[in-house]
């Protein structure tokens, strides 16, 4: 048999078969990767892949060593993916590597080698705000730490019978006579209120017990900061660049340290680090720690740079006491959207009752007294936005058993107050003030006698 005779049609038609197969294009459906993220903490450790469209993932568990395997489909390897490797920090609590390959066409695999054993969550959020599609893994440990028994872990948590002391100082007394502590008769002395004197016992409304008695109690008094958004919501944005998830924390954590030098105050952080907290475990966090009282401290922004001034806030069973009050509302119960929660993990009966049970106003009134007596010791360092205490559906405030305050410390998007809030001396000025609200409030409205459960 002869053998066919080599064409210029043959030659052309070989080549472009070549051509083909080296220089075939992706699947026109396959996404792309265009940013990762790794917020490592305590709670619990996040990776996030931002992408371009919906991504298909399954993954699953192996044991001896631990480790986590995803499979992503209709994704090739770019380098924002491989950048995942160097993103993985050695003091992750619960990640130890990541692995990322091309296990099969199309098909992209990652294997996170674990610290420890975990509980994932692997969920997708559609696009919000500056952010495309994102994938999610957030990594708990198996093991939900006790938030008391952490903070006693870190010398947080000292007994009920006495303040927070160094190692090796010696135990001041129950309680001084009543004829040497003249405060106790003059409760607006804002030098001298302290929070720690003899307390009536009273029922959860704070009215008279019915007939006997008042009973004196000394206790500490627990106050939950929370630093608001974190990790994947940044908050708003100065112009000079400041974001204002970094500045709260900042003045979050210098509030905690001039609170705990109060005697009889301890403090629990709902973050104290950049990571992302939900609305409702912010408060769960309060609930599980039995706090006297929620200080939610924000930094907000404006469309237009003039905006400036401090507000506090509180909740509202009604409506809101203003359209900016509104506004602010909701743009701040925006931030799970914007921060990412599992929406199928958030459906919890208990929770839901901690978010919306609002069965009594007498938090509501608590938390009026907080503010107001706040909001006047912040009106003697920086001007106020408004004059009185403003009230809206802040989902952040809902403890139903917690008075409950948001300070919004000044406009971030001021450029003035921008540079305010990023000073140190300022940030120390604004804690100093949130310190003598708070110790005037309890000076008028001890705190209630309750049963620790530690």
């Amino acid at each position: 048999m002869s053998a066919k005779p080599i064409t210029r049609r043959t030659v052309l038609k070989a080549g472009a078969t070549l051509l083909l197969s080296v220089y075939a294009p992706l699947p026109a459906n396959a996404a792309q990767i265009l940013a990762v993220r790794v917020w490592p903490a305590e709670d619990y450790t996040r990776v996030t892949l931002e992408n371009d469209s919906v991504l298909k993932v399954t993954h699953f568990m192996v044991k001896d060593p631990e480790r986590m395997v995803v499979d992503i489909e209709g994704l090739e390897l770019n380098p924002e993916l491989k950048g995942l490797v160097a993103k993985i920090q050695s003091g992750d609590p619960y990640i130890k590597q990541v692995r990322v390959g091309q296990n099969r066409p199309n098909v992209v695999r990652l294997v996170f080698d674990l610290k420890e054993e975990v509980t994932p969550q692997v969920f997708t959020l559609a696009p919000v705000g500056a952010y495309h599609h994102r994938l999610i893994f957030d990594l708990y440990p198996v093991r939900q730490p006790d938030l008391i028994a952490a903070m006693i872990e870190k010398g947080e948590w000292s007994g009920e019978s006495g303040a927070r002391r160094p190692p090796g100082a010696p135990t001041p007394p129950a309680a001084e006579p009543e004829e040497r502590r003249p405060e106790a008769a003059q409760p607006e002395a804002k030098a001298e209120a302290r929070p720690e004197i003899k307390q009536e016992s009273k029922p959860e409304s704070r009215r008279e017990a019915k007939g006997g008695a008042p009973q004196k109690v000394l206790r500490m008094i627990t106050i939950a900061l929370d630093p608001g958004h974190g990790g994947e919501d940044p908050g708003a944005s100065g112009r000079g660049g400041s974001r204002e998830k970094d500045v709260v924390l900042a003045i979050a954590k210098r509030l905690k340290a001039k609170l705990e030098e109060q005697p009889n105050m301890r403090v629990m952080l709902t973050r104290d680090a950049d990571f992302f907290v939900p609305l409702g475990m912010r408060v769960e966090k309060a609930r599980k720690v039995q706090a006297d009282l929620f200080v939610s401290i924000h930094a907000d922004a404006f469309v237009e740079p003039t905006a400036r001034g401090s507000s506090v806030f509180v909740l509202s069973e009604k409506g809101a006491s203003s359209t900016a009050a509104r506004w602010l509302a909701n743009k701040e119960n925006l931030a799970d959207s914007i921060g990412g929660v599992n929406l199928g993990k958030t459906q919890d009966k208990q929770l839901a009752s901690v978010l919306f049970d609002l069965s009594t106003t007498a938090q509501i009134n608590d938390s009026l007294k907080l503010g107001k007596a706040v909001l006047q010791e912040i009106g003697g360092i920086n001007r106020l936005h408004k004059g009185s205490v403003e009230q809206a559906g802040f989902a952040v405030l809902k403890a139903p058993d917690i008075p409950s305050i948001l300070i919004e410390t000044a406009f971030i998007s001021n450029p003035e107050e921008e540079a305010k809030l990023t000073d140190n001396a300022y940030q120390d000025k604004l804690a100093d003030a949130i310190v003598t609200g708070i110790k005037r409030y309890f000076a008028k409205n001890p705190p209630l006698a309750k049963s620790r459960q530690t």
